[in-house]
């Protein structure tokens, strides 16, 4: 049966927020990419933006967060609490024994919504909106009631696997910071039989190539290209640069290469985003000599440095030198403690990778349900979940 979307769902609901109380506040850049889940919050004064409770479903309305994928339902609140955000959300919330709430996250999330929500978009060139009205006035094909959790319940299943692996992921990387910390960094004075060494001394640092001069010809195969935002968000998408395939081997970058960026925003992350170019400003990081889990901790262990050292770069996007990796000093223990250390972090350091791989093809199966659940070409109560 077919509604208009402001029958079934709220839309900015009014809450109540006191101005000057301290309150749960969601930043449009806590939100991750096509990502139920947000991350994280901050309690800060309450000053103005749109308000909504647990089971809501926000999303962006400006370009370009809502192309990214910047909605999530809410659940970081406590029973009856009230938490904000930007004012740049739209927030959706289920009216009772009508619209599952469930339902309402995947169906804002399906192209059912986000497609006429960005073809609604007007403005200037950058800041351009959804229009709210268009949206309320959708007329959207919704399943009885019974079907629509049964639809929630299927796709929820998937990103509740997804959270969980996150949150092993997340658990399994302070468990690997601890036990670096306690076995490299708590020594008084460092032992007769480890050694002072420095980064570039164990580990390669690949730069990236400009891709812009190896755009793929018409016709030949071609690879995406990992740049800084590909790295933050973990994935290559559609709007991701296009490279020729034929680049030499060492430039091409597979799942658990480590990625160092160098320049504007500075991390280092695992890749399992699948084959693709490494772009400048992007090491890729590997040794010859000494296993990832060791490279990648003492590297990550002198970003904050390496952070400080781009910001007084006086260029608009801060960057470090080679220099400063030869001058990040590590510790290189004997052959004996190296691999006793290594047979507990590499491990770690494997499961972190194998769940982050394992997201990304529950990710991809949500995305090809989606679309088939929503629009009845898949029988939801023949799926047990």
């Amino acid at each position: 049966m077919k509604y208009k979307f402001e029958d079934i769902a709220e839309f900015n609901p009014k809450e109540n927020i006191k101005k000057g109380t301290l309150a749960k506040k969601i930043a449009m850049e806590k939100l991750q990419p096509f990502c139920r889940d947000i991350p994280t919050y901050e309690i800060t004064e309450f000053k103005g933006g749109t308000k909504f409770k647990n089971g809501d479903t926000i999303m962006a309305r400006i370009t370009p967060c809502l192309e990214n994928g910047k909605t999530a339902k809410v659940n970081i609140l406590e029973n009856n609490e009230i938490g904000f955000g930007s004012t740049e959300y739209i927030v959706f919330r289920a009216k009772p024994n009508i619209l599952d709430e469930d339902f309402l996250y995947y169906l804002v999330c399906s192209s059912f919504v986000r497609e006429p929500a960005i073809k609604s978009m007007v403005g200037s060139s950058g800041r351009q909106r959804v229009q709210i009205d268009v949206i309320k006035k959708l007329e959207l094909d919704l399943p009885l009631y019974e079907e629509q959790i049964k639809i929630g319940s299927i796709l929820k299943s998937i990103d509740d696997k997804i959270e969980l692996n996150n949150k092993i992921n997340k658990n399994l990387e302070q468990q690997a910071q601890a036990i670096f910390i306690k076995e490299f960094l708590c020594f008084d004075v460092i032992p007769d039989t480890w050694k002072e060494s420095s980064l570039i001394n164990i580990a390669n640092y690949l730069n990236g190539l400009a891709m812009q001069k190896f755009r793929p010809n018409e016709n030949k195969n071609s690879l995406p290209v990992l740049k800084i935002r590909e790295l933050r968000q973990g994935f290559c998408d559609n709007s991701s640069d296009l490279c020729s395939a034929n680049i030499q081997p060492k430039y091409i970058i597979k799942n658990g290469d480590v990625i160092f960026s160098w320049s504007g925003s500075l991390l280092i992350d695992f890749w399992c985003g699948e084959i693709c170019g490494l772009n400048q400003h992007l090491f890729k990081v590997t040794s010859n000599t000494y296993d990832k889990w060791f490279y990648y901790l003492w590297t990550k262990h002198h970003i904050e440095q390496f952070t400080i050292i781009a910001m007084d770069k006086a260029t608009t996007m801060g960057h470090i030198k080679r220099n400063d990796i030869e001058k990040a000093k590590v510790i290189i223990p004997p052959k004996e403690d190296y691999l006793r250390i290594g047979a507990i972090l590499q491990p770690i350091y494997d499961i972190i990778i194998q769940n982050r791989l394992e997201n990304n093809k529950l990710s991809l199966l949500k995305d090809t349900l989606l679309p088939k659940l929503m629009s009845g070409e898949i029988d939801a109560s023949k799926i047990n979940v």
